[in-house]
């Protein structure tokens, strides 16, 4: 059986100096940074999403929740690979991801390989990214993802 999920995420940018801006697990040079109570990764936590729900296993917020000191400031990556176990444990293989970043800061292109090869490590599939600027479209103040991924249950 295979399924389709789709995860989406967003944070507003902040000026932090002790904040870095983290964005696939990658940290980025900037004088901005995302506001959110843990490192505010939106890629990452777009790819969460994309395949808890479809699993039936929910959402980042309900196994991450914002307002549980324990994952203040948490590790976006450390989050993702515990979701991955969850899937992987209930019979669930991650075949590909795709994820689309939105954002005029950073420019994701310089990154786009690293930011790939980061979170194909952890999910252990392909993973794709591709970096778009909103041209002006949107009046958001932070960058915002969205990714889709597919999952094989050989179970089912």
């Amino acid at each position: 059986m295979m399924r389709v999920g789709h995860g989406f995420d967003s944070h507003a940018y902040v000026t932090d100096k002790d904040r870095p801006l983290i964005l696939g697990g990658i940290t980025f040079e900037s004088e901005l940074a995302l506001q959110g109570h843990s490192d505010s990764d939106v890629v990452t936590h777009a790819c969460i999403d994309s395949f808890l729900s479809p699993t039936g296993l929910g959402d980042i917020g309900t196994l991450f929740p914002d307002t549980d000191p324990q994952y203040l400031n948490a590790n976006s990556l450390e989050l993702l690979q515990y979701s991955v176990e969850l899937v992987n444990n209930a019979g669930w293989t991650i075949v590909n991801m795709d994820c689309s970043i939105i954002a005029d800061i950073p420019k994701i292109q310089p990154s786009r390989s690293l930011i790939e090869t980061t979170i194909s490590k952890i999910v252990q599939a392909p993973v794709t990214v591709k970096g778009k600027t909103p041209e002006g479209f949107l009046d958001f103040n932070g960058v915002a993802c969205f990714a889709v991924c597919l999952l094989n249950n050989s179970n089912g």
